[in-house]
């Protein structure tokens, strides 16, 4: 029943997930909205979807997730993530208010050992190949070793995900110097320079898609703030990109010779080819997408939910000791 276009979008990329995988799906909230939005794929086999029904669902509009998830104790979100803590699902996926999203997995799942905070992990175009940052908004305000926490979660995630042996682990900061940065970075850099991770240092704003590092570590505020200018800057990109190759005739004609490269450029930067942003930390499989999450980037992140099932990510976690 989340995000800003729901249930709709989050139905149609559920079930086509549920049709190109060799899995179920199960919607909680509204049952007729849900049903009637079902009824609107009847090449899905009935045997892969499932209702559970839920009184409320928290809005996006709410401000304080505590307070909304208090007020709504058969809130969708609440709901799901006790489907999974009971192992009745393998993974959560939610498109709706993030901050109620990671409390209530917080609340079902509780935390692996040696972990004191969650933190987002984000995938992120580089110029050689995708990297991960974390924390895009779990934990705004947080400790050195928190930071650490989140290189050593990052770095098996990036194994995970994209197969790198040894991830190069950079923390977001002001400068390269370990003495840049307020108090937060500079004691981070003290914990990572010593723990058995490839940490190449400092990692300035402006050096986050060269691809010099592969896990970049940040604040959940400062994180968020990153995250969210890169997506105004690649939606403005392709504004004024489309608006200039359609000014001109000449230009018309070029950009039907660059369409191939512009549907390429597109793939790299659109966050829907991804899905969503796993929720580490937690002691089960949580994904959060973008609150405009359309039906491929629904079912992008529940084939990311499937593949972290499938390899028992959380199991990985658990293995790798997060504390410094």
């Amino acid at each position: 029943m989340g995000g800003d276009f729901g249930p709709r979008p989050i139905v149609d990329g559920a079930l086509t997930a549920a049709r190109h995988f060799d899995l179920g799906v199960t919607l909680v909230g509204q049952p007729d909205a849900l049903a009637s939005e079902v009824a609107r794929h009847p090449d899905v086999s009935p045997a892969r979807v499932r209702i559970v029904p839920a009184g409320d669902a928290v809005r996006m509009s709410d401000d304080a997730p505590t307070a909304a998830l208090r007020r709504n104790p058969n809130a969708s979100i609440r709901v799901a993530a006790g489907l999974v803590a009971r192992r009745d699902a393998s993974a959560l996926f939610s498109a709706g208010h993030t901050g109620a999203t990671v409390m209530a997995a917080h609340a079902a799942f509780g935390m692996l050992p040696g972990v004191d905070r969650p933190a987002l992990a984000a995938t992120i175009p580089t110029r050689r190949h995708p990297a991960v940052l974390l924390d895009v908004g779990a934990s705004v305000e947080c400790r050195p070793q928190h930071l650490l926490q989140f290189a050593v979660m990052g770095s098996v995630y990036a194994r995970v995900l994209f197969g790198i042996e040894a991830p190069r682990v950079g923390l977001l900061s002001i400068g390269e110097e370990a003495t840049k940065g307020n108090e937060l970075t500079r004691e981070a850099h003290r914990l990572l320079k010593s723990a058995p991770l490839a940490f190449i240092g400092n990692v300035e704003a402006r050096d986050v898609y060269r691809g010099t590092a592969d896990v970049i570590v940040a604040d959940g505020f400062t994180g968020n703030i990153a995250l969210k200018i890169s997506e105004g800057l690649v939606e403005t990109m392709e504004t004024l990109l489309g608006e200039e190759l359609s000014s001109t005739v000449t230009l018309r004609v070029g950009s039907l010779l660059t369409r191939r490269a512009l549907r390429r450029f597109k793939r790299r930067v659109d966050y829907s080819e991804y899905g969503g942003a796993p929720l580490l930390g937690v002691a089960g499989i949580a994904i959060v997408g973008h609150g405009r999450s359309s039906a491929k980037a629904v079912r992008n992140a529940i084939a990311m939910a499937y593949r972290f099932a499938a390899q028992r990510f959380v199991e990985q976690l658990s293995a790798v000791s997060c504390q410094p």
